[in-house]
C-alpha cells in the first residue's frame, strides 16, 4: 500500500518538503482524515473542511515556531494540529485525556491561546506585534478570523487600534458566508458584494496605467497614483471599508488555491509597513456533499463511538426532547398569545431552539450574530419600547455581555429573561465552553431573578412565570436531553422551593439539573437503610431562606448541589442565606458539592460529574459518609436503573 503523503509529517518542516504539485493530494488525505475521526469522535466538521488549503499554504509559507499564528475561535484547527505533530494524537480528538477541539498551548507550541470564543484574534494579535516591535524582535504575526467573528465589536475595536498603531501584522479574513447559521448583518452583506468584484490589485493596475499614458503630465501624475486612485476608486474599490480603517487590502482570492495562496503569502511575507487584510473566500464544507449542502447541520457532527469505545445506543433516554426544544415551543405557545414577546439570540438560532420561533414569528426574531453584548443592549431597547424581551445565549458565550447585563438591564430594572442554554459541564467542547460561572455573575446584581428547572414541564412554568414579572429573570438549563418528568409539588412561587421526599437522616437540596441525580441519590442511601430528604430550590435568588434554615435545625445535614462553580454559586448563596437568617444556626451541617476552582477539561458529562463528586452514586457516598455510614453502590448499570425509577416517582 502506498504511503499517505499525510503520514510522512510529523512536523511543519516536513510539509515543506512537498513539491506544490503535490499539496492538493495532501490536502485530499487531511479532509478524509478529519471526516473519519471527527464523525467517529464527534467535532467541529464543516468549517475544518473549508480551511484545508488555507492551513497547508499558511505552513508552507511561515515557520510559526519563529512567527506567530493566532486563530480566532480555533474550531477551525484540525488541519492545523495534523500538521504540527498531532496526527498520531489525531485519532483521541475530543476524547477525555486526549487531543482538545481547540487551540491548546499545553499540546503544542505552535498554540499561542487556548482560545474558543469569537473576536479575539486581532486584538492578541496586534498585542502581539506591538510587543515585539518593542523588543526589537522581527517575528510576523498572522491572525486568521472567521467573516462572522470579524463582525464582532471587539474585532472592530482592534482592527479600528491597529490601523492606528500601523504595526506590521497581517489578518487572514476567512470568508465563507457562514457562521454556525448563515451570517448576518452589513459586513456580510459588503462581504458578498466584495466576492462579486474582480481583485483589488486589478483596479490598481488598471487606474496607475491610465495615469502613465496621459501625455506629459503622466509621470508627475503617476507620484500622486496613491491619492488619485483613492479618488477615483472611492466607493468602487473592493477593500475600501477596510482601508478606511487603515489596512492594506488584498483579495478576495480563492481559498483553495493552494499554489495561489503559497503566491500571495510570499508576497505579503516580506518586510512590509502596516497592517495587511488579506481576503481569502473559501466553502464550509468543502469535500463533504451533506456539510455543502447543510453546512449549519454539519457545523459539529454527533460521535459515532463513545470514549469507552462502545457505540451509543440509537435512541437516547427514549427519544426525550432538549431543554432547547421544550423552551422554544413554550415561547411560541406564550408568542401566540402575547404579540410583545420577542426571540433574539446570538448566531445561534439552531443551537437554542430559536430557529423554530423564527420561522413561527419571523418578524418578531432577531439574530444579532456573535454579538452578545449588543443582544443585550438590543434587549434593553425593545422593553422600553414596550416589548417583552427573551434572550436565549449559551451560559459562556453571554458572559461577554457581563457589563451590559449591569448596566442595560439589571440597573435599569428592567424585565429582560435570559435563558441560558448550555449551563453546567457541555463535555467535550471543554472549559472554554462549559456553562460554570452564570449564578454568580447573574445573582451579584440587585433585583435579579435566578431559576432553574428540574425537567421539561418546570422549565414551561418558569418561562411562563419569568414573563409576569418586573425584573431581570435568569432561567439556566443544561445541554442535553430533559430527564422525564419527575415529582411535582406546589404551583411556582418566587423565592420558594419544593419538596419532593421526606427523610430525617440529612436532605438533600439540588438546584436544576442536579434534581434528577439527587433523587437518584435518595434511592441509592434508601437501599442502604438511609433516609434523607430530597428538595428542589427552584430559586438561587431570591433562595428559600426558610427552608435552608429548618433544614439546617432539623438535619444532621444539608447537602447543597449544584452543576456551577462553588465560589459564589448556589451553595454559596444558601451559606450566606442561612448566615443572615438563622442566628445561632450551626453553619458546619451546610455543605456543597459542584465545580471546584479549577478549569474543567474536556469530556463526557457524565464522566466529568462522576469524577467530581456530582454522579448518583458519588453524593450518596458523601451523604453516607457525613453520618459515618457504610454505602453499597449498584453497578453503574443498576445506578441508571435507580436514576430513571427515582424519575419516574
Amino acid at each position: 500500500m502506498t504511503m499517505r503523503l499525510l503520514d510522512t509529517i510529523n512536523s511543519p518542516q516536513d510539509l515543506k518538503r512537498i513539491p506544490v504539485a503535490e499539496l492538493p493530494k495532501l490536502a485530499q488525505e487531511i479532509r478524509e482524515e478529519i471526516i473519519s475521526v471527527v464523525t467517529r469522535n464527534g467535532g467541529h466538521l464543516g468549517s475544518n473542511l473549508g480551511v484545508v488549503e488555507l492551513t497547508i499554504a499558511l505552513h508552507y509559507c511561515f515557520d510559526f515556531l519563529a512567527d506567530r499564528l493566532v486563530w480566532d475561535v480555533s474550531h477551525q484547527t484540525y488541519a492545523h494540529k495534523l500538521l504540527t505533530g498531532r496526527r498520531e494524537q489525531f485519532k483521541t480528538l475530543r476524547l477525555h485525556d486526549g487531543l482538545g477541539p481547540f487551540t491548546s498551548p499545553e499540546e503544542s507550541p505552535y498554540d499561542l491561546y487556548m482560545s474558543a470564543h469569537a473576536g479575539t484574534a486581532i486584538s492578541t494579535s496586534l498585542g502581539l506585534a506591538a510587543g515585539h516591535e518593542m523588543a526589537g524582535d522581527p517575528r510576523r504575526v498572522v491572525a486568521v478570523v472567521g467573516d462572522a467573528g470579524f463582525a464582532l465589536g471587539m474585532s472592530f475595536e482592534a482592527t479600528n487600534h491597529a490601523g492606528e498603531l500601523k504595526k506590521n501584522m497581517i489578518v487572514v479574513l476567512n470568508d465563507n458566508k457562514m457562521s454556525i447559521s448563515r451570517a448576518v448583518g452589513a459586513l456580510s452583506q459588503h462581504l458578498s458584494r466584495l466576492r462579486t468584484l474582480p481583485a483589488y490589485e486589478k483596479y490598481r493596475r488598471q487606474i496607475h496605467d491610465t495615469l502613465l499614458k496621459i501625455p506629459l503630465v503622466g509621470h508627475p501624475m503617476d507620484e500622486a497614483y496613491k491619492h488619485a486612485c483613492d479618488a477615483v476608486v472611492a466607493g468602487l474599490t473592493p477593500g475600501h471599508l477596510f482601508e478606511a480603517f487603515g489596512f492594506n487590502y488584498l483579495g478576495p482570492v480563492d481559498g483553495h488555491d493552494i499554489q495561489g495562496l503559497i503566491q500571495t503569502f510570499n508576497a505579503v511575507k516580506p518586510a512590509h509597513e502596516g497592517p495587511i487584510l488579506l481576503h481569502v473566500v473559501t466553502q464550509k464544507g468543502k469535500g463533504l456533499d451533506p456539510a455543502h449542502g447543510d453546512p449549519a447541520l454539519r457545523h459539529g457532527a454527533s460521535p459515532q463511538v463513545l470514549e469507552d469505545g462502545t457505540v451509543p445506543p440509537a435512541t437516547a433516554k427514549k427519544n426525550l426532547p432538549s431543554y432547547g426544544s421544550v423552551f422554544a415551543a413554550k415561547l411560541i405557545k406564550l408568542a401566540e398569545k402575547d404579540t410583545r414577546i420577542v426571540g433574539i439570540t446570538a448566531a445561534m438560532p439552531e443551537g437554542t431552539g430559536l430557529n423554530k420561533f423564527q420561522e413561527r414569528f419571523p418578524q418578531r426574531f432577531f439574530d444579532v450574530g456573535i454579538c452578545e453584548q449588543h443582544a443585550v443592549g438590543f434587549a434593553s431597547g425593545l422593553k422600553l419600547a414596550g416589548m417583552r424581551p427573551v434572550c436565549a445565549i449559551y451560559s459562556t458565550f453571554l458572559q461577554r455581555a457581563f457589563d451590559q447585563i449591569f448596566h442595560e438591564v439589571a440597573l435599569q430594572k428592567l424585565p429582560v429573561v435570559f435563558c441560558l442554554d448550555r449551563a453546567g459541564i457541555v463535555g467535550a467542547d471543554g472549559p472554554t465552553h462549559h456553562g460554570l460561572y452564570d449564578i454568580a455573575y447573574f445573582r451579584a446584581f440587585p433585583g435579579t431573578v435566578l431559576m432553574a428547572p428540574k425537567d421539561g414541564p418546570e422549565l414551561e412554568v418558569m418561562l411562563e412565570f419569568a414573563l409576569t414579572l418586573d425584573r431581570p429573570v435568569s432561567i439556566r438549563y443544561p445541554r442535553g436531553s430533559i430527564p422525564e418528568s419527575l415529582a411535582s409539588g406546589p404551583p411556582l412561587v418566587l423565592g420558594r422551593s419544593e419538596t419532593l421526599k421526606e427523610g430525617e437522616d440529612g436532605a438533600l437540596v439540588a438546584y436544576g439539573s442536579m434534581v434528577e441525580r439527587a433523587l437518584a441519590a435518595a434511592a441509592i442511601l434508601a437501599a442502604n437503610g438511609i433516609q434523607v430528604s430530597v428538595v428542589n430550590a427552584r430559586f438561587a435568588k431570591p433562595i428559600d431562606t426558610e427552608m435552608i434554615v429548618r433544614m439546617a435545625r432539623r438535619q444532621p445535614f444539608v447537602l447543597m448541589l449544584e452543576e456551577h462553580a462553588l465560589a459564589g454559586g448556589f451553595g454559596s448563596a444558601a451559606l450566606e442565606a442561612a448566615a443572615a437568617g438563622g442566628a445561632g444556626l450551626s453553619l458546619g451541617k451546610i455543605r456543597s458539592l459542584g465545580i471546584p476552582d479549577r478549569f474543567i477539561p474536556h469530556g463526557s458529562r457524565d464522566l466529568h460529574l462522576a469524577a467530581l463528586g456530582l454522579s448518583p452514586a458519588e453524593i450518596a457516598r458523601t451523604a453516607a459518609g457525613i453520618l459515618g455510614r457504610s454505602l453499597v453502590v449498584a453497578s453503574p448499570v443498576k445506578e441508571a436503573k435507580a436514576v430513571s425509577a427515582a424519575a419516574a416517582r
